[in-house]
């Protein structure tokens, strides 16, 4: 295959990927947008809720990739006839892990989020919402494994569209149940909430039917004795969800380190963070196109072409990366003000969104080479790294940096910078060494 002609694949397969993550994104804008209109209260109670949801979510989020992987890797190796079997293990999982979750995260709602905030108007709020929104895990769950049989057959574009589909309805049922149009009643914040899952449940409803007549061919549904297909969705599935669950602990105790300095550099770390999960999409919507690219090529037994696509897909996010960063490094004031009125916050926070930019390129290889990873199987290392990387270094230096040696947002933003690049690093000889290759996917 010529170099062009595979970033043309890479490209296929990461821009459909990449554009449902911005609408994704654009949707909590939206809802932020629509919540804003009832007071900060609201918005500050929907914004804690939806941060609680996302670590209730992380328990879950590692079948997507399983599903993918070991689809991927069957498609390779001709196995036509149970390319789909992994879906049937992955929404079996979501309904063992979601279920008893979701009513234990429920019930003991009012404690978690009392964790976040102690204003009794806002916790008012934030019950409300989180208790419509974990109601849907099991739908997240099964939309997750499902989307794994979209992505693994190198077919993101039908979920993306699911995904448009799902979140036009999101839009119009949350609008109604917030302000009580369209003959809905009138929520609140609330509304909101019940509106995403209502949601969420319609676009599982459409993607099963999707599969169904899609995958029955391919052992969709179709259910055998034997639980090895299980245990390897189990040693795929369960290092990525930990490794979400401590990323998103990670920010947490990161937002805590900054308050110890102060409540300006919080808000401007809340506006940085937010800006940098934004724009490193694209990283990981190529690197999802990896996971997919290397499994099929290891199904096929070569090991060399893998290694090939996780370059080329490094190569490609390095440069799309470099010029979505572009902006941050040459008009930061402009990209400021959109978020930060207050002149001095400006200038506190011009540097920081530089050295951001910087780090989002930096960040290209890590980005990628852990979802390359994914697609061969070592989910364990890429979890022990990441983690590692984030609770016993990025995390250590950054308190000591910080608040107590008194080098403020910026210092804190620099080591940053050097854990991202020595992340890269790290993976790049992982992936160079190619001991990967030898993971089989049963």
């Amino acid at each position: 295959m010529h170099r062009q002609e595979r970033f043309r694949t890479i490209l296929s397969l990461g821009l459909p990927i990449i554009g449902g993550m911005i609408s994704q994104s654009l949707l909590n804008l939206v809802d932020a947008a629509m919540v804003g209109r009832l007071g900060e209260k609201a918005l500050a109670g929907v914004g804690i809720a939806g941060y609680a949801n996302f670590v209730a979510i992380s328990f879950i989020i590692g079948l997507s990739s399983a599903v993918q992987s070991m689809v991927a890797r069957r498609c390779g190796e001709a196995r036509h006839d149970e390319t789909a079997r992994p879906v049937n293990w992955g929404i079996i999982l979501a309904c063992v892990i979601a279920l008893p979750l979701s009513w234990l995260f429920g019930h003991h709602s009012e404690f978690l989020l009392s964790r976040l905030s102690r204003d009794p108007e806002v916790l008012a709020i934030a019950n409300a919402y989180f208790d419509f929104r974990i109601s849907a895990m099991l739908a997240v769950g099964i939309n997750l494994s499902l989307r794994g049989w979209w992505n693994g057959t190198r077919r993101p574009l039908v979920h993306v569209r699911l995904l448009v589909l799902m979140h036009l309805l999101n839009v119009f049922l949350s609008f109604g149940l917030i302000f009580g149009h369209f003959g809905l009643p009138a929520l609140g914040a609330a509304g909101a909430g019940l509106g995403t899952s209502l949601a969420l449940f319609a676009g599982c409803l459409c993607n099963g039917v999707l599969v169904w007549r899609d995958a029955r061919p391919h052992g969709f549904l179709r259910w055998r004795r034997g639980i090895s297909s299980l245990g390897t969705m189990l040693q795929l599935a369960v290092p990525h969800s930990l490794q979400q669950l401590f990323f998103s602990l990670a920010i947490f105790v990161l937002f805590w380190i900054i308050g110890q300095i102060g409540t300006e550099e919080q808000a401007i770390a809340h506006v940085l963070i937010n800006l940098a999960l934004f724009l490193i999409l694209p990283g990981v919507g190529l690197g999802m196109a990896s996971t997919s690219l290397v499994s099929h090529s290891l199904g096929r037994n070569r090991p060399g072409e893998a290694q090939q696509w996780g370059w080329d897909v490094i190569k490609t996010a390095l440069a799309i990366m470099c010029v979505l960063s572009l902006p941050m490094w040459l008009m930061p004031d402009l990209i400021l003000s959109l978020f930060l009125k207050d002149a001095h916050l400006i200038d506190l926070a011009r540097l920081p969104l530089q050295i951001t930019g910087l780090a989002i390129c930096l960040d290209a290889a890590s980005l990628v080479l852990t979802q390359a990873l994914l697609g061969a199987g070592a989910n364990r290392l890429v979890m022990l790294v990441t983690v590692g990387g984030q609770w016993f270094f990025y995390l250590p230096l950054a308190w000591l940096v910080g608040p107590t040696l008194g080098f403020g947002l910026t210092g804190i933003w620099l080591v940053q910078l050097v854990h991202r690049s020595v992340s890269s690093l790290v993976f790049i000889g992982i992936w160079q060494r190619r001991q990967w290759a030898e993971i089989s996917l049963g």
